[in-house]
């Protein structure tokens, strides 16, 4: 066993994966698909290792649906005013 992480993955099994890979995306693209993959993981330890970011833009009230329902409220009672009229 190579790897311990993989578990019961071993040389032969490996090799196979790999013939796969080659098999579906072809020998031209796994140079671009091993370059996004390390660039990546090399932005999540980037990530990871840097502290939180401060959220400096305000927030927007938020209205509570009480609120918008009496605003709905006061508002037809204008539009039947107007109409009465």
């Amino acid at each position: 066993m190579i790897f311990p992480i993989f578990g019961g993955i071993g040389t032969t099994e490996l090799i196979i994966i790999l013939i796969i890979v080659l098999l579906l995306f072809g020998a031209s693209r796994l140079p671009e698909i091993g370059k996004g993959i390390g660039q990546a993981i090399r932005s999540f330890k980037k990530g990871m290792s840097e502290p939180e970011e401060i959220d400096v833009t305000p927030k927007k009230p938020v209205e509570k649906k009480e609120e918008k329902e009496k605003e709905k409220e006061k508002e037809e009672e204008k539009q039947e005013k107007q109409k009465g009229e």
